[in-house]
């Protein structure tokens, strides 16, 4: 059995997720902070510890498949009912009641959906037609609708730019959860918040130094 320090930080492992690149982006802020970080594929681990980022990559259905499948979703429900949780990417579309790719019911942590981008044959300023999955960097507002800005921004400005990859976006039935926007053939939610989760539809793991700044941040947060 692992075991795990109270200052601890999981990275839950359940297949999916870009583990790689965002353990080390977290492990790379933590230094200096006391705060050990995991990858691990264990409940009990995610249950010890003190704040859990839970990453995603793919189709949400196969994402919501193999959490179940792994034994780690109800402990990552168990976390997001108390302890600071940070999404990311399909991590973050997994929070929303339901998404339309392939029928897939979530987590249902942050009432919503999550819809398909409908840009074929639109055209960017440019010129250019809109391309499906979205992929490059695009700026974030953090004055999202929800009104107050979220600790987690910290010092990054608004309008930042972040790394997204991604052919869905999330529609929280709350503005109050919307916590930041971007423009993509119209304005979405690039981040979610509520009460102690915190998510994002970009990477901040591919993020450069705003991205790590989030990470860091989130290891500061207390909700």
């Amino acid at each position: 059995m692992t075991l795990v320090a109270n200052k601890s930080v999981a990275v839950v492992d359940y297949g999916m997720g870009n583990l790689r690149s965002v353990s080390q982006a977290v492990m790379a802020v933590a230094e200096g902070t006391g705060y050990e970080v995991i990858v691990t594929s264990k409940p009990e681990d995610v249950r010890r510890a003190e704040r859990i980022v839970l990453p995603g990559q793919g189709a949400m259905r196969d994402c919501m498949f193999e959490l179940q499948a792994s034994g780690l979703k109800e402990a990552v429900l168990e976390a997001a009912a108390n302890k600071p949780l940070m999404g990311v990417c399909v991590g973050m579309q997994m929070l929303l009641d339901h998404s339309e790719e392939q029928d897939t019911p979530g987590l249902g942590l942050i009432p919503g959906q999550v819809r398909r981008f409908q840009l074929e044959g639109r055209l960017q300023p440019d010129g250019s037609r809109f391309k499906v999955p979205q992929m490059g960097w695009n700026q974030v507002s953090q004055q999202a609708p929800g009104g107050q800005r979220h600790p987690i921004w910290g010092e990054v400005p608004d309008n930042a730019y972040f790394y997204f990859v991604h052919s869905f976006y999330v529609q929280p039935t709350a503005v109050a959860h919307s916590a930041g926007l971007a423009d993509y053939g119209g304005v979405f939610t690039a981040a979610v918040a509520r009460d102690n989760i915190f998510a994002t539809q970009f990477h901040p793991e591919k993020s450069a130094a705003h991205g790590l700044a989030l990470y860091r941040n989130f290891l500061h947060w207390n909700p």
